[in-house]
């Protein structure tokens, strides 16, 4: 039976199949993306930037067909399935836009005199191995400034969103993309490895689990191959002060709900100073208690199922295993039926550091609420986690936040926002959340080669 399939979450029902590649077929895929490298790494810039404005321009025209896709793969809810793809539309045309100039030769002062340039070209074919719970928009950050670059991609989508990856693919083709430059391959993680392996290809972008970055990059590194890892993420939404708690919360139930909570960089840990931690976790509770999951199709819906029903079960083992430890369920704290991928908003308190929770990533509507006596208490809350993907600090006091952005550990850090990604914004972790970054002008200069041309005179 295929590996990969539709299977909708909101009511459990598989309604497409599709087989896996055959060996052949894979290499194949190979041998085309690395024959598209030799004449796409010579291309003008300006027809790197068109294809791009091109893909950007399709992503706008099937707007609600491609939305819909995604609803029906991972339960996202319509609207923000929407935004997702808008948010798409912005990576490619920053890239279309932006890129001509991120590669532009870099002089270098000589002391020895004479002159000498520093040159950005492509590596060749790059391996994109991407998630299920953003499918356009984790491929897009990889895509876009990799492409533009001159690289050549070869996709390989997490087995729930075949049909995304095929739309994706049918945009390139569409757009004008030359044969072999986007390449979508319905690989098995055996097939993953032996592609890792091929000399033609030279990077690997992944964004995923631990355990998978962890296989990825052993792969990588035994064959001598740069990586990019985009891993998991437990971030602190630090509140310090507050002169409205009402629009703080606000900002809370964002950061930890969009997506379902399904976002390595949402908010997970809320760490609240003593004197408004009573206030906080009441109406947090609150408002978390009075969002209804329900059917993601529907425009109207905040919360969908989680992408599976095995998600679905294993957030809520999780859950329990923190309360027969002692954490406390303030709402939720379950499935919202047996046989379902709906889970209800959580909120846990009293979860402390030697409760397995304390370190893992909870994937789904569920908040860990902490008490910190001071703000330098509540950085140490923040940095005592393996992860070190995003950070949020609450408080009308900038000089404290700026000081203590400083003190946290994480790739990221937000003052007075829970969060968010734009085109232009560096994305990327450091411990277990990952290695390299995404996005901006650092997202082109992961996979290039620096070449140094040198006149002596």
């Amino acid at each position: 039976m295929s590996t990969y399939a539709v299977t909708n979450p909101a009511t459990g029902q598989v309604l497409a199949s599709y087989p896996t590649a055959t060996d052949t077929e894979v290499r194949d895929a190979i041998t085309r993306a690395d024959a598209a490298f030799a004449k796409w790494s010579r291309s003008a810039v300006e027809e790197r930037s068109a294809l791009l404005n091109r893909v950007a321009d399709l992503y706008e025209e099937r707007r609600s067909e491609l939305a819909a896709i995604i609803t029906r793969e991972m339960g996202k809810p319509i609207f923000q399935a929407g935004i997702e793809v808008d948010i798409v539309v912005s990576i490619y045309r920053y890239y279309a836009k932006h890129g001509p100039a991120f590669l532009a030769d870099e002089s270098l002062d000589v002391a020895a005199g004479g002159t000498a340039v520093v040159r950005k070209e492509g590596l060749g074919v790059l391996l994109g191995i991407m998630p299920w719970n953003y499918p356009y928009y984790q491929v897009a950050r990889f895509a876009a400034p990799n492409l533009m670059n001159g690289n050549t991609i070869l996709l390989k989508h997490a087995p729930q969103c075949p049909e995304s990856a095929l739309a994706m693919e049918q945009i390139f083709a569409d757009a004008g993309a030359p044969d072999g430059t986007y390449v979508n391959i319905f690989a098995t993680n055996g097939q993953i490895s032996d592609v890792i392996a091929d000399p033609r290809v030279h990077g690997v972008s992944l964004t995923g689990s631990e355990r998978a970055g962890s296989a990825v990059a052993e792969t990588a590194g035994r064959h001598l191959k740069k990586v990019v890892l985009e891993l998991g993420g437990s971030d602190p939404f630090i509140l310090l002060d507050t002169e409205d708690m009402d629009e703080a919360v606000g900002r809370a139930v964002f950061g930890r709900m969009v997506n379902g909570g399904q976002a390595c960089n949402a908010s997970k840990r809320f760490i609240v100073l003593a004197d408004i931690y009573d206030e906080f976790v009441e109406k947090f509770t609150g408002a978390l208690a009075g969002i209804v999951p329900a059917d993601p199709s529907d425009e109207t819906t905040f919360l969908g199922p989680l992408s599976s029903q095995a998600a679905a079960d294993g957030l809520e083992r999780q859950v329990k295993n923190a309360v027969s430890a002692g954490a406390v369920v303030r709402t939720g704290g379950s499935k919202a039926a047996e046989d379902s991928a709906y889970f209800l908003p959580t909120v846990l308190t009293g979860v402390t550091p030697e409760m397995d929770v304390f370190q893992q990533e909870l994937f789904g509507p569920v908040a860990m609420v902490f008490k910190a006596q001071d703000a330098e208490e509540a950085v140490a809350l923040a940095n005592a986690t393996p992860f070190g993907l995003g950070a949020s600090i609450h408080t009308a006091n900038e000089e404290l936040a700026l000081r203590l952005a400083v003190e946290i550990e994480a790739g990221m850090v937000f003052i007075n926002e829970a969060g968010g990604t734009s085109a232009e914004l560096p994305f990327g972790g450091i411990k277990r959340s990952g290695i390299g970054r995404e996005l901006g002008k650092y997202g082109m200069d992961e996979f290039v080669n620096r070449k140094l041309i040198r006149i002596k005179k």
